[in-house]
């Protein structure tokens, strides 16, 4: 973890869920671990109680589960979760970048671009964390650009919720560069103002996303299935019994 930082108490929604929800995200607590909140507790300078308080609002966006005798653990995402969950975001981004492109300035914009620049960069280094973090912050920055806190607030609890994606979809060489073209597609759309072809190219970003996640799913079950069949031992043979006849004896 970061060397620790003593956070400046405000709300706990301010001070707390915010950097946790971060740390979900970015992958630095991933699926299935549990929260180290004795670790937390240095990290941020604060007790036992406002970590477990900021842990329960997680928890109940869906992000953590509180199980008995473990604590907090970071939630995994079903495949019904998938289909429920990435429809809303993509209602979301479509929303953001109309607003977007009616709300913010030229020097907006250009910031926007300069974060996209900086993810191409990652992705000509050949950089995944690189340039998933700065992904992030492209999208992230459409939604600052909308102006609207409640949309950013649904976006970053759903975020946080398909965040465990990430490690389940694989990345090959042809999908990184389909995400690529799509991103200057939608700066492109952003920067000339086009509301609604930015509002359909952010739809069409976030389904191909889902089917690349859907592929992934139906493959890992496959090889599942597969192992399962490899490592299954054969059925024994019922063994022969000898029919004594009675008017043989």
């Amino acid at each position: 973890m970061p060397s620790p930082h003593t956070l400046i108490r405000r709300s706990l929604h301010e001070t707390l869920v915010a950097p946790l929800r971060d740390m979900i995200v970015n992958g630095e607590l991933r699926p299935g671990e549990k929260v180290p909140e004795e670790e937390l507790c240095v990290r941020f300078g604060v007790s036992r109680t406002p970590i477990r308080e900021a842990l329960k609002v997680l928890a109940a966006e869906g992000a953590l589960q509180i199980l008995p005798h473990r604590g907090a653990v970071v939630a995994g995402i079903t495949e019904a979760q998938i289909t429920e969950l990435f429809p809303i975001m993509a209602g979301l981004e479509r929303l953001a970048g109309t607003l977007a492109c009616k709300r913010a300035s030229d020097r907006d914009i250009a910031r926007v671009r300069k974060l996209h620049d900086a993810m191409a960069e990652r992705y000509r280094a050949g950089d995944e964390a690189g340039y998933l973090r700065h992904n992030r912050l492209v999208h992230e920055a459409i939604f600052d650009l909308a102006s609207n806190e409640t949309l950013s607030a649904f976006y970053q609890q759903i975020l946080t919720r398909i965040s465990a994606c990430r490690f389940t979809l694989r990345k090959d060489a042809g999908h990184w560069r389909k995400a690529m073209d799509e991103h200057e597609a939608i700066i492109s759309a952003l920067e000339n103002r086009d509301a609604a072809r930015l509002a359909d190219l952010l739809d069409a970003h976030v389904n191909v996303t889902t089917s690349g996640i859907a592929r992934a799913a139906i493959e890992r079950r496959a090889k599942s299935g597969d192992a399962d069949k490899a490592t299954k031992k054969p059925a024994r043979r019922a063994s022969k019994r000898k029919v004594v006849d009675e008017r043989s004896v």
